[in-house]
């Protein structure tokens, strides 16, 4: 199934019921006064986070959603019925953004969360509230208000806390294969990847993070060029970032100018991501002697001028996982505390190593 991410719906909250007026009437009493009674409220428009749900598919053949109107008053200071809410069940990560006024409304970010995007109108009063002794029959009341309409872009980030980028066979999806239960396609051909792919990776009962495989970045990717730039989206809600390599391609090109490559089009897509922490992943270590490894290895990190965290791994044989995901899992602990303390002192700077 393609992978959905964006999609653009139109909701309309209910509309206040409008007020009564009306007249009490009964034998014998002639001039039994005003009796209208006030509408119901509309009702609102929610959007509610499902964790079941990972893709805004629903929203492609179902685009128009509308909440049930406020009931009008009725006689005997009768109130109208409030009309009923609506909530849209949307993946957990989805921001919402309205197209008239390009206004960031909101995030659904945890299962269960119910964003307001549409509020119902306000109900319209009867003529009972507008007696007095100089108007003691009325023939007053309000209507009730509209409700919100909007149209609504929705858009998709998956919520991860590691993300893979790199050229297409890379090895993106063989590293997720490999250290988690999630089975995205894997062959030896590019753009095997489609869509993205969350795994957990669990180290112990106690001690797991989720890493998130997107579509392989080719040149020109943050312009619109591959599969890449509808995905790199998902990359700015990670916590940290894998940039694997592939040193020892078939066709034998330089590695170093993927590498190269992939820090452009981070460059172009925004600095919040070009600066995001990144650790560099060396791949398919099995394919070539010690030496030779060494080498390339040599060569790719001048080429580059990297500085940072450097590992190399073998994602189909398993070598040299072991300790990248001891040091990613001690690195994602830290920093989950870290954002656990910053609360207590928005003022205090924040060191992620605290």
């Amino acid at each position: 199934m393609k992978f959905v991410d964006e999609a653009i719906i139109k909701v309309e909250a209910g509309d206040g019921g409008n007020g009564c007026v009306s007249f009490r009437r009964e034998k014998f009493i002639p001039k039994g006064g005003p009796d209208g009674g006030d509408g119901g409220d509309g009702g609102s428009v929610y959007l509610l986070g499902d964790e079941g749900l990972n893709t805004l598919v629903d929203f492609r053949h179902s685009r128009q959603y509308r909440a049930q109107r406020g009931q009008d008053g009725m006689g005997r200071q009768c109130t109208g019925r409030k009309g009923s809410d609506l909530h849209i069940k949307v993946p957990v990560g989805t921001r919402v953004r309205d197209l008239d006024s390009d206004e960031i409304i909101g995030e659904v970010l945890a299962d269960g969360q119910a964003l307001l995007v549409a509020a119902g109108g306000q109900h319209g009063i009867g003529n009972v509230h507008f007696k007095s002794s100089t108007n003691r029959a009325p023939r007053q009341s309000t209507s009730g208000t509209p409700g919100d309409r909007r149209q609504l872009h929705l858009e998709l980030m998956l919520l991860a806390d590691v993300g893979l980028l790199g050229m297409p066979n890379a090895g993106k999806s063989s590293l997720i294969n490999k250290v988690s239960s999630a089975r995205p396609k894997v062959a030896d051909y590019p753009f095997t990847t489609l869509y993205p792919n969350l795994g957990v990776v669990r180290l112990d009962e106690r001690r797991s993070f989720v890493l998130a495989d997107i579509p392989g970045l080719v040149a020109g990717a943050a312009e619109g060029a591959g599969l890449g730039i509808q995905f790199l989206k998902h990359l700015s809600r990670t916590r940290l970032l894998l940039h694997l390599v592939d040193l020892a391609p078939m066709d034998e090109h330089d590695p170093a100018d993927d590498a190269r490559q992939v820090l452009e089009e981070l460059e172009k897509f925004g600095a919040d991501l070009c600066d995001r922490e990144r650790w560099l992943v060396l791949n398919k270590s099995d394919l070539l002697d010690d030496e030779a490894w060494q080498a390339r290895l040599r060569h790719l990190t001048q080429a580059i001028g990297w500085q940072g965290p450097l590992y190399s791994i073998s994602a189909i044989t398993g070598a040299g996982l072991e300790p990248l995901l001891r040091d990613l899992m001690a690195r994602l602990e830290a920093i989950w505390l870290a954002e656990r303390r910053q609360p207590e002192d928005p003022d205090a700077p924040w060191d992620p190593l605290a």
